[in-house]
């Protein structure tokens, strides 16, 4: 994450090659600048039923994003790009809003300056968590966040879900903060913190770690870019305690845009529902079937945050027992 503000302004292409032949003549332009009210009227509509009007007349949206790979960041040539921008696009795009401009912005800061009206959405792949729910509007899920071990090659200890770490009684390497700290600490899991992911990179290539746990879009880039001898693990969705721990981000939207909101989850439903639109518009920037949400996850039942009903409800189409 970084809090470094750019203003250059750059033009590019919608997608890559296969995401413009799914989408045909939907085109769209990314650029980033440093802030000062881009909103697009979403603190002067009431109920939003202006704001999605108003987007399209301009054909412009302004996104809030914090600099996370391979979420939403500047490129090495200054462009605003990842996963999470590349998916608005396509949909913006579908909506008749062809040009995306980002705002480089603090994490801390993405709601606050969304509800300031410094822009109209934030492209961030923001977790759907119940606190962030009281302060603004999550479309439905767009990514699921998983789990996975960056370990030796041929995975000597055999690494494939939580409980094989446990069992196996090895020691993990864990970022501070991180939520596999707390899967750790939970589970009774011997530890060792790193500061990022190239120093949990290289407990395990020191041996001081037996794997590094981590998200499994995160440790997959990590792995391709490393000339070391590991890989990756499968992701997969941790369960503790016998809850799995299910979580997914979204583009997050002003409570009052409603209407925008509505539009944005009809045209994201075509794209989640299709495996094949899915990997076309996220799978430059790695993300595979594994962070597919899976049908019936809505953003309701994150914004409730009962962990252990959703499991209940969505068991089998979790990969785990109703």
């Amino acid at each position: 994450m970084t809090s470094t503000r750019s203003t250059a302004t750059r033009r590019r292409a919608l997608l890559s090659a296969s995401a413009v032949g799914l989408l045909a003549v939907t085109t769209a332009c990314s650029s980033v600048d440093s802030g000062g009210g881009g909103g697009a009227g979403g603190g002067t509509t009431e109920g939003g039923s202006g704001t999605l009007a108003e987007l399209q007349e301009s054909g412009t949206i302004t996104v809030g994003f914090a600099g996370e790979e391979p979420y939403s960041f500047q490129d090495d040539g200054g462009e605003l790009t990842g996963a999470a921008v590349a998916l608005n696009e396509a949909i913006y795009g579908e909506l008749g809003i062809d040009t995306v401009e980002g705002t480089l912005t603090e994490w801390n800061s993405l709601i606050p300056g969304l509800n300031a009206d410094r822009f109209d959405s934030i492209s961030a792949g923001m977790s759907i968590l119940p606190d962030r729910c009281e302060q603004a509007a999550f479309s439905e899920p767009e990514i699921m966040y998983t789990t996975a071990f960056l370990v030796p090659e041929g995975n000597p200890d055999g690494l494939d879900d939580w409980q094989s770490a446990v069992d196996a009684g090895v020691t993990l390497a864990v970022m501070g903060g991180a939520i596999e700290a707390g899967y750790a600490e939970d589970t009774g899991v011997e530890t060792i913190q790193v500061g990022s992911p190239q120093d949990g990179l290289d407990a395990v290539v020191a041996g001081r770690a037996d794997a590094f746990a981590l998200t499994g879009i995160s440790l997959r880039a990590l792995a391709e870019r490393s000339d070391a001898a590991v890989e990756a693990t499968e992701a997969f969705v941790a369960v503790i305690d016998g809850v799995p721990q299910i979580g997914a981000g979204a583009t997050v939207f002003r409570q009052a845009d409603t209407e925008l909101l509505d539009a944005y989850n009809e045209k994201l439903a075509e794209i989640v529902s299709d495996p094949q639109q899915y990997e076309d518009v996220l799978g430059p920037f790695g993300f595979t079937e594994a962070e597919r949400p899976v049908e019936g996850l809505t953003a309701e039942m994150l914004c409730e945050g009962d962990l252990e009903a959703i499991a209940d409800e969505l068991g089998p189409e979790l990969g785990q027992d109703s």
